[in-house]
C-alpha cells in the first residue's frame, strides 16, 4: 500500500483489521536515507573517504621544487606509505601520464599542471578578479596578484605584470610562505584569533632574507596592525627589492575569500610611498570585486 505525505509517496506496510479497515504496521525506509549530505563545515566519515586516491595525490605532492626528481623510497618517506605502495602509485602514475620514470628516479610530467588548469580554467574566483587585476595592474603602471590561503602557505591565483618583472613568484599556481607576504598577512589578519594562536604554534620561522621577520611576537603585533587598519605592507621580507602592499577581498557576506596586492621594485618606489601612491586604487579595486563576489 502507498501512502502520501507532504507531497511526497512513502512506501509503507499495511494490514487489515477483522473489520476490514487497513493498519498501518510500519513504513518502509527510504532508499535514500542512508546517503548522507556533503557538509563542507563537517568532518567527513572515514567510510566516505577513498584512501587510495589521498595517498595519489600525496605521492604527487612529495615532489617540489627542491626534490623534483625522487626514488620510490624517497616518495614512501616523504607520503608517509610503505615502499611497496609507493611503488604501486608511482607506476599508476606513470601509466596515466602524470610521473615519468627514468631508472630508478622518478619525476612528474607536464601533465600534471592540467589538475591546476582545471582550477584556474572552473574556479569563479580568478575569472572575476583577472580583468581588474589588469585594470589596477595598468592604472599604476605596476604588477598586481590576488591570493588565497592554502594551509600556511598562499597561493597566487591570477597575477598580471604590466610590463614589470618583479618577482617570479608572482604567477598563477605559485606558493609561497603566507606570514612574510602582504597578501597572506591580510589573510591572517582574517582568521578567528584561535586560528592565528594556532597558525603561531606550528609556525617555523625562518629569515629567508635580512628583513624577514622572525619573532612571533613581533609578527603577531604586524598581524594586528593588518587587521586594524585594513592593509599590509611588506618590505622585501620575501625577496629582496620586492615590496608590496595588499588589501583583503570579500564577498557580500562580509567574509575575506582573497587578497589583492601591488608589487613594487624597491629601486623604484620608497616604503613611505607604497601607501600613498597604491593604497587608493587598490581600495577601488577592493570595492568594485565585493559587489561581484
Amino acid at each position: 500500500m502507498i501512502g502520501c505525505r507532504h507531497n511526497r509517496i512513502t512506501p509503507t506496510l499495511c494490514d487489515m483489521r477483522p473489520n476490514g479497515d487497513l493498519m498501518t504496521i510500519k513504513p518502509l525506509p527510504d532508499a535514500r536515507s542512508d546517503i548522507a549530505p556533503i557538509s563542507s563545515s563537517e568532518e567527513p566519515l572515514k567510510r566516505d573517504l577513498i584512501a587510495g586516491l589521498e595517498k595519489g595525490l600525496l605521492v604527487i605532492e612529495a615532489f617540489d621544487q627542491e626534490r623534483s626528481r625522487l626514488t620510490i623510497s624517497e616518495v614512501a618517506q616523504r607520503a608517509g606509505l610503505t615502499r611497496a605502495a609507493a611503488r604501486r602509485y608511482l607506476i599508476t602514475l606513470t601509466h596515466l601520464g602524470y610521473v615519468r620514470h627514468e631508472q630508478k628516479v622518478f619525476s612528474l610530467t607536464p601533465k600534471v599542471l592540467r589538475l591546476g588548469q582545471s582550477y584556474l580554467h572552473s574556479a569563479r574566483l580568478p575569472r572575476i578578479v583577472q580583468p581588474l587585476l589588469y585594470r589596477l595592474a595598468y592604472s599604476l603602471e605596476e604588477a598586481a596578484s590576488a591570493g588565497v590561503l592554502d594551509h600556511d602557505e598562499l597561493v597566487c591565483v591570477a597575477a598580471v605584470s604590466a610590463g614589470r618583472l618583479v618577482s617570479a613568484t608572482l604567477q598563477p599556481g605559485t606558493r609561497v610562505p603566507a606570514f612574510c607576504t602582504a597578501n597572506g598577512r591580510v589573510l591572517l589578519a582574517s582568521l578567528p584569533q584561535a586560528q592565528i594562536e594556532s597558525f603561531l604554534e606550528r609556525l617555523q620561522l625562518e629569515p629567508i632574507t635580512a628583513h624577514t621577520i622572525v619573532n612571533k611576537e613581533r609578527l603577531l603585533l604586524e598581524i594586528t596592525r593588518t587587521r586594524a587598519q585594513g592593509y599590509a605592507v611588506v618590505d622585501q621580507e620575501l625577496e629582496l627589492g620586492l615590496r608590496t602592499i595588499a588589501v583583503p577581498l570579500k564577498n557580500f557576506r562580509g567574509e575575506t575569500v582573497a587578497a589583492v596586492n601591488v608589487s613594487v621594485h624597491a629601486a623604484r618606489m620608497a616604503v613611505e610611498d607604497i601607501v600613498e601612491r597604491c593604497l587608493p586604487a587598490l581600495l577601488k579595486a577592493q570595492v568594485e570585486l565585493t559587489a561581484l563576489l
